[in-house]
């Protein structure tokens, strides 16, 4: 890892041997295992179970995917490939339904495809590795476009508090959420950041703070409900989280508990600054009540993280995995093509508007 940037490749393609490597973020922070996946169920349960997450990275890795699974293909026409291709496709879209990134990837390169017509079957591979090539280079410019925006707004010797992991190891590099916090100790800010440990699954603990401190960057663990009181001591000057999800009114889904730390924020006049690549924003999501929020199994509540069951055996859970932060408790959402504020429903469609001009 390079200690100036944080950065670790997640997410990339050996082409050579026809697999798709992955950190495995389940096993962190006590193990670091790079997965060597050469098969779609693989892929398929790589991205359903966690063990790659982040939505830029989940992009990127079901990207490679459906190029790797139409590699393996014994599709000798365009048309037979493009059969297989569509199998693959609506079998890995399958597998995170919340991850607007796992569409847009997946779409792309579905539109990629369509665009390699009349070519043999050995060219539409090749133009597919391009694309899923492209999506990576891509957003690793994204990333560190987000991190300038976002540092524009923060000064020196803030305390800066994060919900979840919207890091390098969730995107290509930099991250998104985190972006600014290690392009600002490059440029000695001298950030203080507070994570949060992010339940049910720890991602902050496991995954943010595991990644700051190896950065060597001045990160406190905190759990999720130290928030309030964090706060109320003055040691947060600002919020930066990522996202899986904004609507087109920026109402914004994340990770669970994300909604009660903007919430927070607001009655502490905190600043909570949503940072999120233009791929994650969905202008056809009208509000948040239409983001279709993933229910998680019990055990990861009861019996996941212990020798012994934390829960009365049978007794009922509710594991959503994410929450929708109202538009009204955002003060801003930071894209790589500048800084979108209310009323979201005017300043998102212009950003498209320029990104496409």
């Amino acid at each position: 890892m390079d200690k100036s940037s944080g950065v670790i490749q997640s997410v990339r393609l050996d082409d050579e041997r026809d697999r798709l490597i992955i950190l495995d973020q389940t096993v962190l922070p006590n193990k670091k295992i790079f997965l060597e996946i050469d098969n779609m169920k693989d892929v398929w349960d790589a991205i359903y179970h966690l063990k790659v997450r982040g939505a830029p990275a989940i992009g990127i890795a079901a990207a490679y995917g459906i190029y790797l699974g139409t590699r393996k293909t014994d599709a000798s026409t365009y048309d037979e490939l493009y059969e297989e291709f569509k199998k693959i496709k609506d079998y890995l879209a399958s597998s995170r339904p919340t991850a607007v990134n796992l569409f847009w990837a997946l779409n792309r390169m579905e539109k990629r495809f369509l665009l390699e017509k009349g070519k043999n079957v050995d060219e539409v591979k090749a133009a597919l590795k391009e694309e899923a090539e492209n999506i990576r280079a891509e957003d690793e410019k994204v990333n560190e476009s987000i991190g300038k925006y976002a540092l524009s707004l923060l000064k020196p010797d803030m305390g800066l508090l994060t919900h979840c992991n919207a890091g390098a190891i969730a995107t290509s590099k930099y991250g998104t959420a985190l972006a600014p916090i290690y392009l600002g100790q490059d440029q000695g800010y001298n950030f203080k950041v507070y994570a949060d440990e992010t339940r049910p699954l720890l991602q902050g603990a496991r995954l943010t703070a595991w990644e700051l401190n190896e950065a060597g960057i001045d990160v406190t663990l905190i759990c999720d409900n130290m928030v309030s009181i964090v706060m109320k001591e003055g040691k947060v000057q600002a919020v930066l989280v990522g996202c899986d999800r904004v609507a087109a009114n920026g109402d914004t889904a994340n990770k669970i508990g994300t909604s009660g730390v903007a919430i927070l924020a607001k009655h502490y006049g905190v600043p909570f600054y949503v940072c999120a690549p233009l791929s994650t924003v969905d202008l056809e999501c009208k509000t948040g009540d239409d983001i279709e929020i993933e229910l998680r199994p019990s055990e990861e509540i009861t019996t996941k993280w212990y020798a012994e069951s934390m829960a009365p055996k049978d007794v009922k859970t509710y594991n959503p995995a994410f929450d929708v932060t109202d538009h009204q408790f955002i003060s801003a959402i930071i894209t790589e093509d500048g800084i979108a504020y209310a009323p979201f429903t005017e300043s998102l469609p212009k950003m498209f508007e320029a990104s496409q001009s």
